[in-house]
């Protein structure tokens, strides 16, 4: 786990943007750049070199399930982890996260410590797997 880690935050609003922003630096991530939904965010990804992303599920232009799906499908990208935020924890939608190949789940509004342990969870599950 290693601090110059390259997040990539997608939620279409600001705000929500900056909390999470703002809880990574408090976990000791400090690269992290923003997305306002899935369209920029792909574009970004495809354009940059990204460690980790944390997206919203409910966005306009492209949700963040089919920002997943796309991540996911694309060769170059599908390595990326993707921790799914939403602000109602919908069975369907835990199930369709899973299905989809998210790295993780995370119920708005959460704390620095809930965001710190699914973090370190997806990290842990993927050194195993390298």
């Amino acid at each position: 786990m290693s601090a110059d880690m390259k997040f990539l935050v997608v939620d279409d609003f600001s705000t929500m943007r900056r909390i999470v922003r703002g809880l990574l630096k408090e976990i000791g991530y400090n690269n992290c750049e923003e997305a306002e939904d899935g369209v920029e965010a792909l574009n970004m990804l495809k354009a940059g070199k990204y460690d980790f992303v944390v997206s919203d599920i409910n966005m306009p232009n492209m949700t963040g399930f089919q920002l997943l799906t796309a991540i996911k499908a694309d060769a170059s990208l599908k390595h990326l982890p993707v921790l799914m935020v939403t602000a109602e924890a919908r069975k369907e939608d835990i199930v369709q996260a899973a299905q989809s190949g998210a790295a993780g789940y995370i119920v708005k509004p959460f704390t620095k410590a809930t965001l710190e342990e699914k973090v370190q969870k997806i990290m842990q599950k993927l050194a195993a797997a390298a």
